[in-house]
């Protein structure tokens, strides 16, 4: 069947219904389409390596035909830049998807592990299965990488999906839930759409495995509602993302990588640098820096550059705005609520009791905290949660690898920002606070796989097995703990 053709129509709404009683009653608007899914997927239609690889590429084509699609409904909803759009969201994705194809079958293999001496005429290995019926839940701030990136390794791994993108993007969900399904499988793969009350209800409902994305606050509630089934559950949070700048270091330099990486996306980036931490003398020639470095990046009025988002809708703009008061404002500062625009600001004379430093600022503010010294820095990040990411700035290599060392956080960048997001062969995930599993690369169809161990044993040979069996005794004992010291394969 040419899954390009039609569009199943999913019901969203909750259809009001009349008992006898006359009690009301709503409709489960997901049953169907769930039992279409897991039908599916108990027909063994997902598992061949060639259904995996066409639904990759309908994957790939979609990106590909409706790139500018995608980059216009970016644009309504976060004014993003193509040039940004292009670079973290399209190409990212594109890349994830050419990946898997390009080792879908070495991936897909049987894996061969060491034998004992008992097990040396067996075969030992490791298959990956698909879990089953997937569902993965994505934010607003990337709504396509951060929604198809997961999509890739759950389509590679052989589940069957359903899409649940952030209604907050609105622009970019339409697209998603009206011109991919096109694309894929729809006996295979759904989205659905809703906000909180529709993913509520859909939570209620098993799934083999669930993958969330957004707030710690949310990812509890995701995994409060996996529970209830067991469900193993992927959390991909956020936090605070410490950025300590040493002495030892170029002022500009670290200005221009740490504006950049603050301020793209409007700060609404995860993985952003949500704070400095540097001594007072480095923040007094850090500032210059930053302000020069904005003013290359967006001019002298920002709000007029073609390079700066906006931020995502008036609920997040009145929290940011609350944040402008915090410390002192030494660089930026400017807000039109009209056009939900907040100017790059960098906050100074902060309190670590203000709530700025309270909460992930997700947006284009960056405090500036002073520290004394290297050991006070790491004491400072090591009082908090663990963060999603966590950044060293220092011409001293020892420096770095101090933080690095000393610490513990999602992903380290040592002398630039989130560069890493760009290697897939890099796992991407959080730990303790900001969120627990990998992906990414082959780490996302790792993810979505079942390892399950095999032993495939000799039906016969059973005098060589006797020796398992009782009556025990100390000598058949000492022979059977011998067998079962692991040793080089040689079978």
């Amino acid at each position: 069947m040419d899954a390009r053709r039609g569009c199943w129509k999913i019901p969203f709404r909750l259809i009001p219904l009349t008992l006898s009683r006359g009690a009301p009653f709503k409709m489960d608007p997901f049953s169907d389409t769930l039992q279409r899914l897991r039908e599916a997927f108990r027909s063994g239609r997902t598992r061949p390596a060639e259904f995996r690889a066409t639904q990759l590429k309908g994957l790939g084509r979609f990106l590909q035909d409706h790139k500018k699609l995608l980059q216009e409904a970016l644009a309504q909803d976060l004014h993003k830049p193509a040039t940004e759009s292009e670079m973290s969201e399209i190409s990212l994705t594109q890349g994830e998807v050419n990946l898997a194809l390009r080792n879908l079958r070495t991936w897909m293999k049987d894996e061969k592990v060491t034998k004992n001496l008992a097990t040396q005429l067996d075969s030992a290995f490791i298959r990956k299965e698909p879990f089953g019926l997937v569902l993965i839940i994505s934010p607003w701030n990337y709504p396509v990488n951060l929604t198809l990136v997961p999509l890739v390794g759950a389509l590679a791994a052989g589940n069957c999906v359903v899409l649940k993108p952030s209604e907050i993007s609105k622009n970019t969900e339409q697209v998603l839930a009206e011109v991919l399904p096109q694309y894929l499988d729809q006996n295979c793969f759904a989205v659905v759409q809703g906000g909180p009350e529709e993913t509520g209800q859909l939570l209620k409902h098993k799934f083999d495995y669930v993958f969330f994305t957004g707030s710690p606050r949310v990812g509890k509630i995701v995994m409060a509602a996996a529970t209830e089934h067991l469900t193993p559950i992927t959390l991909e949070l956020g936090g605070k993302n410490p950025c300590y700048v040493d002495d030892n270091c170029d002022p500009q330099t670290v200005a221009n990588r740490v504006v950049w990486f603050r301020y793209y996306n409007t700060g609404q980036t995860c993985v952003a640098p949500d704070y400095v931490l540097c001594s007072p003398e480095m923040q007094e020639r850090l500032l210059p820096a930053m302000q020069s470095a904005i003013t290359r990046f967006y001019g002298d009025d920002p709000r007029s550059s073609p390079n700066l988002g906006r931020i995502i809708n008036e609920k997040h703009f009145q929290r940011l705005q609350g944040l402008l008061g915090c410390g002192r404002v030494a660089i930026g500062g400017q807000s039109d609520e009209r056009d939900r625009y907040i100017a790059p600001t960098v906050l100074v004379d902060v309190q670590q009791t203000e709530p700025v430093m309270q909460e992930e600022i997700f947006g284009p503010i960056l405090p500036i905290l002073n520290v004394r010294s290297l050991d006070e820095a790491i004491d400072f990040i090591n009082r908090r949660e663990k963060p999603l990411a966590l950044y060293a700035f220092s011409t001293s290599n020892q420096v770095v690898k101090q933080v690095l060392d000393r610490t513990s956080s999602g992903n380290f960048g040592g002398n630039d920002g989130f560069m890493f997001m760009t290697l897939n062969s890099l796992p991407f995930g959080g730990v303790g606070n900001s969120g627990m599993g990998k992906y990414h690369g082959k780490f996302s169809f790792d993810t979505f796989s079942h390892h399950r161990a095999c032993l495939l044993a000799h039906s016969g040979l059973e005098k060589l097995k006797g020796i398992r069996y009782p009556p025990y005794s100390v000598c058949r004992l000492r022979m059977l703990l011998m067998a079962m010291e692991t040793r080089c394969t040689i079978l």
